[in-house]
């Protein structure tokens, strides 16, 4: 999935392919899949695969779907070739809106770093997405359980968890403007939301720098719930822009993580693990040192322990193992103890799919 969404060419992903490793000699050799002389059938199969889905809104506006791979175990970004192609149709005037993965300190930090690096484009403004209900949870809110009730704190007006929460935004809009790109709050309003909540997380996010903040309503009316939002951008877009990495590519391993975070997540420093400095060694020596970093971390907070909400300050983050995708073009730094495949409940959902051969109806799915 990542080399298909980072590749820029039919020819750019069978190199892509050739470099996988898939293991590591006895002398300490990367083995990759040209060493075992797989890379043409790799590329065969995904040969239709390099292809974007052209599909549509509701509303008619076109919209490529290419590539999906998670911001917290991978780079969480649509693919570089969705985007090019997307640039060429809207023409030198037109707007493309590509996605960045969810929490903005992985998925948009990712964006930048790798996915940005890979394409050669150069974000005109980020679009940053808070909810009343998020920002009450990073305020210290109860704690949240699928399939129950939504307790009384986010659906209820509570402007003094919903403020303390909001430290949580300035320090993402924050972060957004260390890449030097202005950056358009959208408060992703929901009917429980009161405006005075609406209100407050606006004006804070102009008083942390946002160029704008707006409130929208897209999920109940549509394109008309998102226009003064796309004002903004428009806005915001024409704006002069600075865009900068956020670390040289050719810095060693450790430095390049520790920068991460200490300037995303606002960590005092970083911990390796015995693994990890024997992954650091490794693949120095395999000559993969100038790789880009793609964290697997977790998205529910700023910190490596999803229960610290906010903006949490005095830690060390753990670096348990790294692991590298030459052929993705990253190496990936496993934070504290986040798997790196996606959970399932105990009782799997596609126990409930299933179809009417007469009707040809599908079950289960929502």
């Amino acid at each position: 999935m990542a080399v298909l969404a980072l590749t820029t060419s039919l020819a750019d992903m069978k190199e892509r392919l050739a470099k996988m490793v898939v293991a590591t000699s006895r002398s300490g050799q990367p083995v990759t899949t040209e060493d075992l002389g797989v890379c043409g059938a790799l590329t065969v199969l995904m040969r239709d695969a390099i292809k974007p889905n052209l599909m549509q809104t509701l509303e008619g506006n076109p919209v490529f779907v290419h590539a999906g791979p998670f911001a917290n175990i991978a780079h969480g970004n649509s693919s570089i070739l969705a985007d090019k192609i997307a640039l060429k149709l809207v023409g030198p005037q037109g707007f493309v809106v590509t996605e960045a993965g969810f929490g903005a300190d992985i998925g948009m930090e990712k964006f930048f770093n790798i996915k940005c690096r890979h394409s050669g484009l150069k974000p005109h403004a980020v679009v940053l997405v808070a909810t009343v209900r998020a920002l009450k949870m990073h305020g210290g809110g109860p704690t949240v359980t699928a399939g129950t009730p939504l307790p009384k704190e986010y659906i209820e007006e509570n402007l003094a968890l919903l403020e303390a929460g909001c430290s949580n935004m300035r320090k993402q809009v924050e972060n957004a403007q260390l890449f030097g790109v202005p950056v358009v709050v959208a408060v992703n309003a929901f009917k429980t939301d009161t405006k005075a909540e609406l209100g407050l997380i606006c004006k804070l996010a102009k008083e942390a720098g946002a160029f704008d903040a707006v409130h929208c309503s897209h999920w109940a009316d549509g394109g008309a719930g998102a226009a003064d939002l796309a004002r903004a951008v428009q806005k915001a877009a024409d704006l002069p822009s600075s865009f900068k990495f956020l670390y040289d590519i050719e810095l060693p391993i450790v430095d390049k993580i520790r920068i991460i975070a200490q300037k995303i997540y606002g960590a005092d420093d970083i911990e390796l693990l015995p693994e990890a400095q024997h992954k650091v060694d490794l693949y120095s020596k395999q000559g993969f040192a100038s790789l880009p970093i793609c964290m697997a971390k977790t998205h529910l907070s700023l910190s490596h322990d999803a229960e610290k909400k906010g903006v949490p300050t005095g830690f060390v983050l753990p670096i348990r193992d790294i692991r590298a995708s030459v052929g993705a073009g990253f190496l990936y730094p496993l934070v504290g103890t986040m798997p790196t495949i996606p959970g399932l409940p105990t009782r799997p959902c596609f126990y409930d799919i299933d179809l009417d051969t007469e009707s040809e109806e599908v079950h289960g799915l929502f």
